[in-house]
């Protein structure tokens, strides 16, 4: 009985391991999980599907060993979140005060169709099927891959549609002219 109400207190504050190794570990950690995130291709398209939720909790499970081994105190916890949480302000600081570093930490749009036509090397690129960029643009109002001057793949995943200035809605659709710009 006397074991359930007594704390150790040291145990809860006192880090296990050095502090310095703490902020190393998860500095490693932060910066190669955003590296290859950064790299991947944005196909998720604006949206959190399921493998993208897996690659989350997984990579959340590794960081987790790699950053602390087995970190057992509060203390520990909150260097790593801190460092973790520098690290984010730190790259956004830096993209703000930098334009070059910006164009590093978010990608320039890619453009995906020009003026109604598929630009086919990008697409394969980022993993987008012709049938997923048809439906990101009927969910955006634009029926006819002809009424589209351009549509970029945002650094979000999101697709921005520029829509030309005639419509197409009363011809029948045509098969896309599949050019490589």
């Amino acid at each position: 009985m006397h074991r359930w109400f007594s704390i150790d207190w040291q145990a809860i504050f006192v880090p296990s391991m050095s502090v310095v190794e703490l902020i190393v570990r998860g500095s490693l950690v932060y910066l190669a999980l955003f590296s290859v995130l950064r790299f991947l291709p944005s196909r998720q398209m604006g949206t959190l599907g399921i493998p993208d939720l897996l690659v989350v909790v997984l990579f959340a499970e590794a960081a987790q060993n790699a950053m602390a081994s087995t970190y057992t105190s509060i203390t520990e916890g909150a260097i790593l979140v801190g460092t973790v949480i520098f690290w984010s302000y730190l790259l956004n600081w830096l993209g703000y005060k930098i334009p070059k570093f910006q164009e590093f930490l978010n990608p320039p749009p890619l453009l995906l169709v020009k003026n109604g036509r598929l630009i086919l090397r990008h697409l394969e690129r980022e993993l987008i099927t012709e049938e997923e960029l048809m439906s990101q643009l009927r969910q955006q109002g634009v029926e006819f891959l002809a009424d589209v001057k351009k549509a970029y793949l945002e650094a979000d995943g999101s697709i921005s549609i520029i829509a030309s200035d005639t419509k197409s809605s009363s011809l029948p659709q045509q098969k896309a002219d599949k050019t490589v710009v």
